[in-house]
């Protein structure tokens, strides 16, 4: 039966992109994920995962040094790159601050991407960082990378790159060393990002193929950071 045609109060409204209709419920809950995991973001869930619940891989690291770690990555990851998306919206080069448009990605994008790989050459050059967070930010550098040249032809998800360096680090872990540990935080992992890509699929207007293709490429590119670092 046509949405139209339904008595008003059981009416669905505000439709997705892809023209599916949603309960109003089911669209703020898919909003909340979006904004709690939000690309910008994940860099620094990764790193708060790495130093506090794996400690072992930060061994001789005192709390204060660990914290500094957490904040150097905060500002170079979400900081930096949020207040340049926010000079561009306040000089007028940005319509609006969700980047709905692949031309409106392309200045962050290359932000981005100078700011990753600052983040990636100050841990690389500090004695003792774990291999594995400076290959998980070399990885989201190379994510980004990816992004900006998809971006010429179709509009990849910036959520499906986000949780799926996710992934990608998780199953790092995994396979070099860390199975029991990892296993439950994997899978807890492994669940949110599909509950992140149904989420996107709900309240934005990427297709299936952009989400589940950022998600791939997040993987891959943790992947090859990793061997990059190895």
């Amino acid at each position: 039966m046509d949405t139209l045609s339904l008595p008003p109060e059981k009416a669905i409204q505000h439709p997705n992109g892809n023209g599916v209709a949603h309960p109003p419920l089911a669209r703020w809950i898919a909003h909340f994920i979006s904004v709690i995991f939000h690309p910008l973001f994940i860099p620094v869930m990764v790193t708060w995962y790495l130093i506090y619940l794996q400690p072992g891989l930060f061994t001789g690291y005192s709390a204060n040094e660990k914290q500094m770690v957490l904040i150097r990555v905060g500002y170079n990851t979400i900081f930096f790159p949020a207040l340049t998306v926010l000079l561009l919206k306040a000089v007028g080069f940005l319509k609006n601050i969700y980047l709905k448009t692949q031309r409106e990605r392309i200045i962050p994008y290359i932000a981005t991407n100078i700011f990753y790989f600052w983040t990636y050459l100050v841990l690389k050059n500090h004695p003792g960082t774990p291999s594995v967070l400076t290959s998980f930010i070399l990885g989201i550098f190379l994510a980004s990378s990816f992004a900006l040249i998809a971006n010429i032809y179709f509009k990849i998800s910036m959520h499906g790159l986000g949780v799926g360096a996710f992934t990608g680090v998780m199953l790092l872990l995994i396979f070099t060393g860390f199975p029991f540990t990892i296993f439950l935080p994997a899978m807890v992992v492994f669940v949110l990002t599909g509950v992140v890509a149904t989420s996107r699929l709900i309240v934005s207007n990427h297709t299936p193929f952009e989400i589940y293709t950022g998600i791939l490429i997040g993987i891959l590119c943790q992947l090859i950071g990793y061997f990059v670092v190895a």
